[in-house]
């Protein structure tokens, strides 16, 4: 059965949880690791409400995000994807998202300076390999 490209990047999502997310802040790049979920192809991190990036994100929704590539695994493939950022509201999906790793920046799911960033991908490049030409699914 041929994996779709959809398929392929979903799947890299799932094995996948720690990429980075950059920002920008003053008209220059700021990259920090996060912890990544993802329901389909949007992505979904979390953050305190105090963070510089959700400031950086309210004057500029535009996000890059790299997840995936385990030099020491099998696992090579990784994205690059353009998103947009916005702040996830929903109580249901900042508890599903939620999680005990979390618990150093965010006490619980119900802390009131837990946000939920919902970022949908504009553009997702896709490289099986690293020096193979990416494969680009747009949204």
């Amino acid at each position: 059965m041929t994996n779709t490209l959809k398929d392929k990047v979903t799947e890299l999502f799932s094995h996948h949880k720690i990429g980075t997310l950059a920002t920008i802040r003053d008209n220059k790049p700021f990259s920090r690791f996060m912890i990544f979920n993802h329901d389909g192809l949007t992505l979904y991190t979390a953050t305190n409400e105090h963070a510089h990036k959700a400031e950086d994100i309210s004057q500029n929704p535009n996000v890059h995000i790299l997840l995936g590539y385990d030099r020491d695994s099998d696992h090579e493939h990784y994205v690059e994807i353009e998103a947009e950022a916005s702040v996830e509201e929903s109580a249901e999906l900042k508890k599903k998202f939620w999680s005990e790793e979390l618990r150093h920046w965010i006490a619980s799911p119900d802390d009131p300076e837990y946000l939920l960033l919902k970022l949908k991908p504009v553009t997702i490049l896709y490289y099986e390999k690293p020096g193979k030409e990416p494969q680009e699914l747009s949204l």
